[in-house]
């Protein structure tokens, strides 16, 4: 059985891992790192361009973000920006295109005017598109099918001239070009690698089994989507840990129904993303929505098997249940899921498509769209146990012995590179190496962060003035 030993194992070449592996060779000076990937290619699953919506999100038309997250996601989309103008990706791997949020109805319209109050000084280069505007840079969400403006009030807050897409499957395989042409450095990437077994050694370090190979290791980081939850129960670690797959599928046009991506506003009691609609780079720039959200009892789209990976993952007990039971028990939750479960039958899904997705283009015929085979992909929403709920942001589980789980980034593959500092932080600090940071912020961040908590805090304080001098008109007004 062949034998290799690395400073630094990486298990899992998606975008995540193929991201730190990138970090680690550029950034720091620790010398070996290996890149272990079950399947026959990186970027297979869930960092594969046609599994996820191609979005950089920066938290500026994320509705259900606050302004504290949106500062924390727009360094990191900075990243992934600067990473690819770096390397002259430009139209290869980033694109551009108008975005927007699309408040539909006097309620939204308010709110999404109320957040471009708040959001403009974070995110300077918003504007807010009324219904003149939009007939102008996105007609179809303004003329209904029989050509007459809808009746709704609508508005739309976005931007023009921003980096909007990526094409993650391209960007991972260009990290680990990227790591394996640092000098002096030994990056390897060995693929149809499966992991079998992971050994904690007596002193230091570990072993990473897979069928025909054994890798000895100072550090594990485990990228794995669903199955890093999977390798961490079978090592005894993250059992308050339960891993609950949701599905996303999308609707693909035949043509360019929109100009640029347009987002809808998130429903705060339902922990999945709305509905968007988005120029699919892979497919000529026609028109996608999505992504419905399907419960799915297996840790991978479109690969056979992983239905008993799940149920060990899933580890069903009474604080899963009353964890679901919580979800379940809300209205709004509990038929969305069964409507969505509907999307997916065939006969069914198209009818009942339109009319949620006319809510954005209020023309759409059902033959200017089909159900998108074999696009979406599978994310490890985790539960929990102790607090019974859902962990609706990033997952990640340091054992500070030598080894990292890391489940569901949010938001996304927009996060990797963010999330990559932090662990390229955590192996050095381990290992006694050095990170270089000021290359790292030269190369990778735009400008100082603590400006952005300050811009926050004297944001939030405004806002909470506002709210003030409303609750003080409130009471005066009862008075």
């Amino acid at each position: 059985m062949e034998q290799k030993k690395f400073e630094v194992l990486i298990i899992g070449a998606g975008i995540s891992g193929a991201a730190l592996a990138y970090e680690l060779a550029r950034y720091t000076n620790i010398e070996s790192i290996g890149i272990l990937e079950k399947y026959e290619d990186v970027a297979v699953l869930n960092s594969k361009g046609t599994s996820n919506s191609q979005t950089i999100h920066v938290g500026d038309i994320e509705t259900n973000y606050t302004l504290a997250k949106a500062a924390i996601t727009k360094r990191t989309a900075k990243m992934v920006e600067k990473y690819c103008l770096q390397h002259e990706y430009q139209n290869e791997i980033i694109f551009s295109h108008q975005k927007m949020a699309l408040g539909v109805g006097d309620d939204e319209v308010e709110f999404l005017l109320h957040r471009y109050e708040e959001f403009s000084e974070l995110f300077p280069y918003l504007e807010v598109w009324d219904k003149q505007k939009l007939k102008e840079i996105e007609p179809r969400v303004v003329f209904d099918e029989n050509g007459k403006e809808r009746a709704e009030n609508i508005v739309g807050v976005g931007a023009k001239g921003e980096w909007t897409t990526v094409d993650y499957g391209k960007m991972t395989k260009s990290f680990i070009e990227n790591a394996k042409n640092e000098p002096d450095k030994n990056v390897e990437l060995f693929v149809n690698s499966q992991v079998i077994n992971i050994q904690k050694l007596p002193f230091q370090g570990y072993k990473v089994s897979t069928k025909d190979s054994e890798y000895y290791t100072d550090f594990v980081v485990v990228n794995a989507g669903a199955h890093s939850l999977f390798l961490a129960h079978k090592m005894g670690h993250g059992k308050d840990f339960a891993c609950l797959p949701i599905a996303g599928s999308f609707y693909l046009t035949r043509q360019k129904i929109l100009n640029g991506k347009v987002y809808m506003i998130q429903n705060p009691k339902l922990p999945f993303a709305a509905l968007h609609g988005d120029p699919d780079i892979l497919a000529d720039g026609n028109t996608r929505f999505g992504p419905t959200a399907l419960v799915l009892p297996k840790l991978e789209r479109y690969k056979k098997g992983t239905y008993l990976d799940f149920f060990k993952t899933l580890q069903f007990d009474a604080n899963v249940m009353s964890a679901l039971w919580k979800l379940l028990k809300e209205s709004d939750i509990r038929n969305y899921i069964f409507r969505n479960f509907l999307f997916e039958l065939p006969w069914f899904s198209k009818q009942l498509f339109l009319k949620d997705v006319r809510k954005i283009v209020p023309s759409l015929r059902i033959d200017e769209y089909e159900y998108a085979h074999g696009f979406g992909g599978v994310r490890p929403q985790v539960i929990d146990k102790k607090q019974r709920k859902l962990i609706l942001g990033e997952a990640s589980i340091n054992t500070g012995d030598g080894i990292i789980f890391n489940m569901t980034p949010s938001p996304g593959a927009t996060s990797c590179l963010g999330n990559a500092e932090r662990d390229a932080k955590l192996v050095c600090e381990y290992l006694g190496k050095s990170f270089d940071q000021k290359r790292f912020d030269d190369e990778l961040t735009e400008g100082d962060y603590c400006v952005l908590a300050q811009t926050i805090s004297k944001q939030q304080r405004r806002v909470n003035k506002i709210r003030e001098a409303m609750h003080a008109n409130e009471r005066e007004y009862y008075s």
